[in-house]
C-alpha cells in the first residue's frame, strides 16, 4: 500500500474577507475530489489571501498515486484564481516505517 500527500500553498486574487476565500476554494476542492482523493484546505485558515490545499491518495501501486498527485497538481495549477506559489508531494510506501 502506497500513501501520497499533495501540499499546494496557494495566493488568491482580489479576496477581502474569509467569505470570499470560502467561495474560490470551495469549488477547487470538489473538482480535485472527482480524482477519488481526499482534500481539504489544511493551513492558512485565517489569511484572506493565502491557501493551503492538502490532497491524499491511497493505492496498491506508487506509480499510480504519483500520477494522481500530479493530475491533481495540474488542476490547481490551470485554476486562473489561483497562483501556484509551492508545492510539496510525499510518497509513503511499505518499506517506510
Amino acid at each position: 500500500m502506497y500513501v501520497g500527500a499533495l501540499e499546494c500553498d496557494v495566493l488568491l486574487g482580489d479576496v477581502r474577507s474569509l467569505k470570499q476565500k470560502r467561495s474560490l476554494v470551495r469549488p477547487v476542492l470538489a473538482e480535485l475530489r472527482r480524482f477519488e482523493v481526499a482534500a481539504a484546505e489544511a493551513g492558512h485558515l485565517d489569511l484572506h489571501r493565502r491557501a493551503l490545499l492538502g490532497v491524499s491518495c491511497v493505492a496498491a501501486d506508487a506509480a499510480h498515486v504519483r500520477a494522481v498527485l500530479e493530475r491533481c497538481e495540474r488542476l490547481v495549477a490551470a485554476r486562473p484564481e489561483l497562483e501556484l506559489l509551492s508545492v510539496r508531494h510525499r510518497l509513503l510506501g511499505p518499506e517506510d516505517e
